[in-house]
Order: C-alpha cells, then structure tokens, then sequence
C-alpha cells in the first residue's frame, strides 16, 4: 500500500509577503496524483500545520485552511501537525500503520522546512519514499532562488543512504506514467 502525503499546503504559507517557486503548477500536479490515488483507492494524507497558541497558523483561522485550489475530498485523511516533522506527535504514523502503508509519496511545502524535515523522518522509519520533484515548493532565501533550494534538496534526497527503505526522486509526469499506472 502506498499513500500521498500533501504537507501545508495553507493560505498562510502562500501570501504577497511569501510567494512561493510555482505555486499553481504544484496544485495542479498535487491534484492531478491525489486524483489518481483516489481512484485507486489508495489513500492521500492532507497535513496541515496546527500553530494553535503561537499565534501562527492557528486552527481554523484563515492562514490555517488549505489553499482554496487544494481539492480536499471527505474520503482524505486530515492530519494536524506541530513542528515541521511531520511524525512529531501526530497521528500520522499511527494512521499510516493501521492502514499498512509501507511507501510514501510526498508533496508540498516547504521544500527546505517541513517537507525536508519529514523526508528525514520518513527515512528513519524505514519506508520507500518517492519524491515528486515538482510537487514540492518553497520561497526565495538569503543567497538562493526557490528554484535553486528546490534543485538543491532534489539532489540530496537522491543521494541519500536510506536505512532499511529507499528513496526516490521523480518528476510527476514520469510518476504518472509509471508508478500509479
């Protein structure tokens, strides 16, 4: 069983004073492989970062809710997270668990905070991890385009050494093409 992870992708990461590398383009594949999850019964992980207390993408605020272009369906499983792992005291893995997931598909954002965090995560957890290359986005940071941090991390979760699972990086065409086929 394999299931999509979608990690934060809410209003409040995608404003005028934080745009973000291709944010339409990133939906639009994220829809395009949650849409053939669905259709195969395999299940998608809809995350959403909970700041409850912080001040920050507090639940149910705005900056909270996903972004208006995410379709969500009632069937997905919406999980809360509190730290940019996504595992870190959530009920992802005990979910993933129950369902017998054993390989992840992972989208969303940030490419350098969340998403990178629980790759890392992910890997210690020994599950086979594909990557959409670019299904992932982030902003610009000091010294670097979005475009360069999302090239950058691509490359490393490429070469990483997993422990017991594997890992892998794709663009979203050839993951349509082969891997849901």
């Amino acid at each position: 069983m394999k299931a999509l992870l979608i990690i934060d992708m809410q209003k409040g990461s995608f404003t005028p004073k934080t745009p973000r590398f291709d944010t339409d383009g990133v939906v639009k594949r994220i829809n395009a492989l949650a849409e053939r999850f669905r259709a195969q019964n395999q299940p998608v992980f809809v995350i959403q970062h909970d700041g409850t207390g912080t001040g920050e993408f507090e639940k149910n605020t705005a900056e909270w809710e996903n972004l208006d272009a995410l379709e969500v369906k009632p069937g997905d499983v919406l999980i809360d997270k509190y730290a940019n792992d996504v595992f870190y005291k959530s009920e992802l893995q005990a979910k993933l668990q129950a369902l017998g997931i054993q390989e992840l598909l992972i989208t969303g954002c940030a490419t350098d905070f969340c998403v990178e965090s629980t790759i890392q995560s992910a890997l210690t957890k020994d599950y086979d991890i594909t990557v959409v290359a670019d299904g992932h986005t982030t902003g610009e940071r000091p010294g670097l385009t979005a475009k360069q941090v999302i090239d950058h991390y691509n490359w490393v979760w490429q070469n990483m050494i997993p422990t017991q699972g594997k890992i892998a990086v794709k663009p979203f065409e050839e993951i349509a093409e082969t891997v849901l086929l």
